[in-house]
């Protein structure tokens, strides 16, 4: 509450507010007065709020701030005790709706001024049904929608970072270049026009681009066709190697092996579909629901963000206590089911990686047949390859015969090693648990001796050195690369000097012509940029004129159609007093009763005659409830006495077989136990 309080007070020392309160002048301000404080800050937020409050009744006050805090989304704590405290200037509910105003004011600000426009206006049912009020309320809505398209654009131009000063200084360089432009055209124009066959030359020139824009939309699409070709030549080639590939598969394959593949393949999806996946999906969803937590939280201050890393710093060290006292205590069971668990963790990482490996494996097959086919494409354009026919086929069924016999002997060495390879990954599992104890035992004895992350920090350096180390390697490979590149590039522009240089002396003259031709272009250009400029400020006027025109017979429109339901209303409202008048200056006594009047005086005495029934039950529960409350009280007094005898019946086992107690007679424990509760 202090710090709240001081936040409070050192918002309202700053501007526009300017007030020179100190903690106990501000927490001594009377309710009216923490009101008016209240009131000058929603000011700030929206002018509209800047009014005197004793100068209204404090309903109007009252409804006016929860109205206010509602459109800035204020959500109290408790509705019930938020509004009380409201009209009552309470200050344990002002000073959090002040902190709040003071940490959001600019947010807080843009959302007032919006809520100016994109606050909807509720409309009764019955004005709701008359001809012409939907479709001005539907056209209503479309102009709030159009305000929010507006308003975002407006917000996104604001934020795009462009500069007013950046682009008044590119406007008049621009202008700056275009005025040299236009004097070199001038000069270009004067050298054309001197020239006896210009005309001649600017058709020349025209033609000329023409069909070297036309030879270069060409030359594009051709390029494309021959893509395309590649990328189908490709597709084919790929579809018969896999066309190939599948029928050496079938050569030599059973049903049985087939299937042992294929029920090999669905065990290994059917564990990635169903345990490694959802695993996946549930950390996705997890880390997108703290997301959305994160995104729905209000902005954090920086006391806020002290606090949460105090409360993390305070949970790591009662973390730390509790695995030192764990490690202290050493319970025997404790051990059985930590290494249960350890193995169950270590089947579980051995499923995780064994997927891995294959979805690795999945990727190093496809990645291999991706080079098996470009080498095959590179052995065909070499006229190499060749396919096994006849007994060459035949020695070689009997060649893989031979190496079957092979491949299960060593099948048999490999399970044999597996088995070994199974103890010894157990043993380095062990050997890595008792690692890491040692690890972390070290750790301790580190930060004991003030020298925590020494060992981590020395195997980082080592990393960095080796990393260093083959950085160095790649870099004077890539140097290498780049000077044999360089002098390949050299070479090759030699030889284009050489090949163009004749084109060059042949284009020489052509273009000493073709700048006249631009030059005389650019006058050209320039007259008729001259005249569409004047035309375009003599329709840039006119259209301005129209516009003006427009939006004064829309205004008008809108002014009439405005005037028009106003009319509608009152007729609508004229005919109903006229009815009422009517019925309450008639004869018949039905007609009358039928008045609002009559309807509302009605309502006004059963209320009055309600309250009366209240008010007098509301006495009678008054007069009653002090003694009832002495015969409550009573009453509990007995079921705590008659309580107290059960429990010593039940204790004696029963009066008649108490030693030395006579019939009728209660036991001396009980009589003590009255005589105390008495």
């Amino acid at each position: 509450m202090s710090e709240q309080l001081k936040f409070v007070v050192q918002e309202l020392a700053k501007e526009p507010f300017n007030k020179k309160y100190n903690l106990i002048s501000f927490d001594s301000l009377e309710q009216i007065q923490l009101l008016q404080v209240l009131n000058d800050v929603l000011a700030v937020v929206d002018p509209k709020q800047q009014i005197d409050i004793r100068e209204e009744s404090s309903d109007q006050t009252a409804i006016r701030i929860f109205h206010m805090l509602r459109v800035l989304k204020y959500k109290p704590p408790t509705e019930s005790a938020f509004r009380s405290g409201i009209v009552q200037g309470d200050k344990f509910v002002i000073y959090p709706i002040l902190e709040w105003l003071f940490r959001r004011i600019p947010e807080l600000k843009k959302r007032a001024y919006l809520a100016h426009f994109l606050f909807k206006i509720d409309v009764p049912a019955e004005i709701m049904q008359e001809d012409q009020i939907p479709e001005l309320y539907s056209q209503y809505e479309e102009l709030m929608e159009q305000f929010k398209d507006l308003h975002k654009q407006s917000d996104n131009l604001k934020n795009s970072g462009y500069n007013t000063a950046e682009i008044r200084k590119d406007i008049s360089n621009m202008e700056d270049e275009k005025e040299q432009l236009n004097k070199r055209i001038e000069r270009l124009k004067r050298k054309v026009e001197s020239h006896p066959n210009s005309q001649t030359m600017m058709n020349v020139a025209r033609n000329l681009r023409m069909e070297r824009d036309r030879e270069k939309k060409l030359a594009e699409q051709r390029q494309e066709q021959s893509t395309l070709i590649q990328h189908e030549e490709q597709k084919i080639r790929r579809l018969q190697q896999q066309l190939h590939d599948t029928r050496q598969a079938g050569v030599g394959a059973t049903p049985q092996s087939l299937l042992q593949r294929l029920e090999e393949e669905t065990r290994t999806n059917k564990y990635i579909v169903t345990e490694r996946l959802p695993k996946d999906l549930l950390a996705r969803k997890k880390t997108l629901q703290d997301l959305q937590k994160v995104v729905a939280e209000p902005a954090m201050g920086q006391s806020d963000l002290d606090r949460l890393l105090g409360q993390i710093q305070e949970l790591n060290s009662e973390i730390n206590q509790l695995i030192e006292k764990r490690m202290r205590t050493g319970d025997p069971t404790d051990d059985k089911s930590s290494l249960f668990k350890q193995q169950a963790a270590i089947i579980a990482h051995k499923k995780e990686a064994a997927v891995t490996m294959y979805r690795e494996i999945r990727e190093d097959y496809s990645r291999c047949m991706q080079e098996m086919d470009q080498k095959r494409e590179v052995v065909k354009e070499s006229g190499g390859g060749e396919v096994l026919k006849g007994e060459d086929f035949k020695r070689y069924v009997n060649k893989l015969r031979s190496k079957s016999t092979i491949y299960k002997k060593k099948r048999q060495e490999i399970a044999e090693l597996r088995a070994e390879y199974g103890v010894l990954s157990r043993t380095e599992e062990i050997l890595r648990n008792r690692d890491e104890n040692i690890n972390q035992q070290l750790e301790l004895v580190e930060n004991k001796k003030g020298v925590a992350g020494y060992r981590q920090t020395q195997d980082e350096l080592e990393k960095v050195s080796s990393v260093k180390s083959g950085l160095d390697d790649r870099k004077g490979k890539t140097l290498e690369d780049i000077s044999d590149m360089v002098q390949r590039l050299t070479r090759r522009i030699a030889e284009k000097k050489t090949a163009l240089a004749p084109i060059i002396k042949e284009l020489r003259p052509m273009r000493q012509k073709s700048q006249e031709l631009t030059g005389r272009h650019e006058e050209k250009k320039q007259a008729y940029d001259t005249a569409a400029a004047g035309l375009e400020s003599n329709m840039s006027k006119l259209e301005q004129e129209v516009r003006a025109y427009r939006e004064e017979v829309t205004q008008d429109e809108g002014r009439y159609h405005y005037l028009n339901c106003m009319i509608n209303m009152l007729e609508i409202q004229q005919q109903k007093v006229a009815e009422e008048m009517k019925a309450y200056t008639s004869a018949d006594p039905y007609a009358r009763k039928k008045t609002f009047r009559d309807i509302f005086q009605r309502k006004i005495q059963e209320q009055e005659n309600l309250g009366k029934g209240l008010r007098e039950q509301q006495k009678s529960v008054r007069e009653s409830q002090v003694p009832s409350m002495r015969q409550m009280k009573m009453w509990k007094d007995v079921q705590r006495l008659m309580e107290c005898k059960q429990r010593c019946f039940d204790q004696t086992g029963g009066f008649a077989g108490s030693a030395g107690v006579g019939y009728g007679e209660a036991p001396p424990a009980m009589l003590e136990e009255d005589r105390l509760v008495m």
